[in-house]
């Protein structure tokens, strides 16, 4: 047989406890609570947090500009006339994506 512990617990804890363990005892409640969490956090370690997601997602939209960035500056070292609507198109991306990234910022 395990070994018995007393756990103190504010009151209003004590309430929430009774409150959604339904047939469970409040060990047993306590220790399912426990055991899910552990495995949610277990499972976790396979995924990325929404966080890390918004940074690879920021990352790559600012790698994306700097590259167009990049081929509409050396489009126009070697002097080649673009179409002012190729220009415009352009401009308008980088801003979109200049945009994107400096709001998730914020």
């Amino acid at each position: 047989m395990s070994e018995k512990r007393m756990l103190i617990v504010d009151g209003e804890l004590a309430k929430r406890i009774d409150d959604n363990r339904g047939d469970l005892s409040r060990s047993e409640f306590i220790s399912f609570l426990i055991d899910s969490q552990l495995e949610k956090e277990g499972k976790r370690q396979n995924g990325v947090s929404r966080e890390e997601f918004c940074q690879f997602e920021q990352g790559i939209k600012e790698m994306l500009r700097s590259f167009l960035d990049f081929f509409i500056s050396y489009g126009l070292e070697l002097g080649k006339e673009p179409k002012d609507k190729e220009i415009e198109k352009l401009s308008r991306s980088l801003q979109s994506l200049g945009g994107s990234v400096t709001g998730k910022n914020s």
